[in-house]
């Protein structure tokens, strides 16, 4: 509901009105400006210079925002159901999400290294993404960390894979465009298929979802969909590997 950037220019006893109004929201929206000085234990004034920082013009502005908050969160219909995964499944039981798969390895199949790139839960599946290409016998690195050093031998002869739902997380799209400028091919898999990343990737994988964020901050959209497309191109590596293996035989 505020801004973190606006949050960290509090003084102590700001902090304290900002404190209180999150642990009693529901009591706070019906609380004149006195009633919430006396429970925060802070002067009216305080209360005043709080609404000024988080950029309310008074203490009035500052309760419409909290019940528009209340009202919005209380009616934010998420999913919860199969429903929503089975018409991802259904979407791409196609020819062209197969061949989108097959170019995708493509990319891959002659890297000496991949690297895995992403923050939050998209970090964290780059982490299990890695640990996955490895077991199939590709060797993989994750980066969950945005502002790691991107070097032109680091990257040499490597892939990267890059995850974001938006495609606009800052720091992740610094992180790609890195990589652009070191010449190593990205492959970004992402929700958003006309987002800065995706036009900055050499090859897309978009998935289509319905993105949910709480707070306009908080996303949790699901990944079952980043999942699958993870798998499915490390499991069409080992095909192709097996099938190149196979050409090579010759039997008697």
């Amino acid at each position: 509901m505020f801004d973190a950037r606006k949050l960290s220019t509090l003084n102590a006893l700001e902090s304290c009105v900002h404190n209180y109004i999150i642990k009693n929201i529901n009591a706070v929206i019906y609380m004149t400006i006195r009633e919430l000085a006396d429970n925060s234990g802070v002067s009216t004034a305080t209360i005043l210079r709080f609404c000024k920082k988080m950029d309310f013009n008074g203490y009035s502005e500052l309760k419409a925002s909290m019940k528009l908050h209340l009202n919005r969160n209380s009616t934010l219909l998420i999913p919860h159901g199969a429903e929503e995964i089975l018409t991802f499944f259904k979407s791409i039981r196609n020819d062209e999400f197969d061949e989108m798969i097959k170019q995708a390895a493509e990319y891959i199949r002659d890297a000496e290294r991949v690297f895995f790139a992403g923050a939050g839960s998209s970090g964290t599946l780059g982490r299990y993404g890695a640990r996955f290409f490895s077991n199939m016998g590709k060797f993989s690195n994750h980066i969950d960390d945005p502002y790691y050093p991107v070097s032109s031998d680091m990257v040499q002869s490597s892939v990267a894979i890059v995850l974001s739902v938006s495609g606009e997380t800052p720091e992740i799209v610094k992180l790609a465009r890195q990589f652009v400028i070191h010449h190593c091919k990205v492959i970004a898999i992402t929700c958003n298929p006309d987002s800065t990343l995706a036009k900055l990737a050499d090859f897309i994988v978009p998935y289509h979802v319905s993105r949910i964020l709480i707070d306009n901050e908080y996303d949790i959209t699901t990944q079952v969909p980043v999942i699958f497309i993870l798998e499915s191109i490390g499991r069409k590596l080992v095909v192709n590997n097996v099938s190149e293996m196979s050409r090579g035989v010759t039997f008697l």
